[in-house]
């Protein structure tokens, strides 16, 4: 493979997308950087939890306990979406190729798909324990946002996920092996890396200084939905609805901070009436 090039920072990365092998088996970077995601955010998470006083935990029902089986539900439920969102909109192809569908190790999952998936399971086994949803919603986005900070990186070993031909200070080129020439390409992993990043550290200051239930949730799906819908227009590998030029991405983003931002505001309003009745 050719070294992935940052020509104005300095940079060449000759990284393989094989970790190592074990016999004949092929241990993929990308497992390893989402893995060391998810450890990194349950790491953190038992830390926050500890050091949460017994009231708070109490009164969210929040334990780590819970958060483990929560996690254990949300992981499988959120990689089966990932792979079905990814697999819907490329269904000329696995229209056809049913069993494709299983082959997962190929490649193939959508980050939206894996959210959507996780979050509704989540709120399922949230309504089963009968804790509050929005509670919990709150505690985990912003480590969901550390993991998705995380976890591209893997797009960049894999020299994926970047956006069209750009000049700009942070183009990052590409060797293609078609035309046998460099071309210098937007890296929107970086961008997503980044911002996901920035909403993971500006909800866990947030959460300390909450007012409501659901702020934190309501937040990190607006500011993500911003996001990635500027991100997501740079990119050249966008999932589009069929037969149209409207990327998905962008149009669930949209909807995403339109609906989030609503119950935002009726959640703020509701917030303010409590305690303007208990000043009363």
């Amino acid at each position: 493979m050719k070294p992935i090039l940052f020509p104005n920072l300095g940079i060449e990365a000759n990284i393989n997308n094989v970790a190592f092998t074990i016999g004949e088996k092929s241990i993929y970077w990308y497992g390893i950087i989402i893995m060391s995601g998810i450890v990194l955010s349950l790491i953190l998470a038992y830390r926050k939890i500890n050091n949460m006083s017994q009231i708070d935990k109490s009164s969210r029902k929040l334990s780590w306990d819970f958060i483990i089986d929560l996690v254990l539900i949300m992981l499988p439920c959120g990689v089966i979406c990932a792979r079905l969102y990814y697999c819907i909109f490329h269904w000329d192809f696995y229209g056809s190729n049913l069993l494709d569908i299983f082959k997962i190790w190929n490649g193939g999952l959508a980050i939206y798909g894996g959210i959507i998936g996780g979050f509704v399971s989540g709120a399922i086994y949230c309504k089963i324990k009968k804790v509050s949803i929005f509670e919990v919603a709150d505690f985990v986005l912003p480590y969901v946002a550390l993991c998705q900070s995380i976890g591209r990186w893997g797009n960049f070993v894999n020299r994926e996920a970047y956006g069209s031909e750009t000049n700009s200070f942070l183009k990052m080129g590409i060797y293609n092996t078609s035309s046998g020439a460099y071309e210098y390409v937007h890296p929107t992993f970086l961008y997503e890396s980044i911002c996901t990043f920035l909403i993971f550290v500006l909800l866990s200051v947030l959460y300390k200084k909450k007012k409501f239930s659901g702020e934190i949730m309501s937040l990190y799906f607006i500011l993500y939905g911003i996001s990635r819908f500027f991100i997501e227009g740079l990119r050249t590998d966008s999932l589009y609805i069929w037969n149209t030029d409207i990327r998905v991405s962008q149009l669930l983003s949209a909807v995403l901070v339109f609906v989030f931002l609503i119950l935002f505001i009726i959640l703020f309003v509701r917030n303010k009436q409590g305690t303007i009745d208990e000043k009363k």
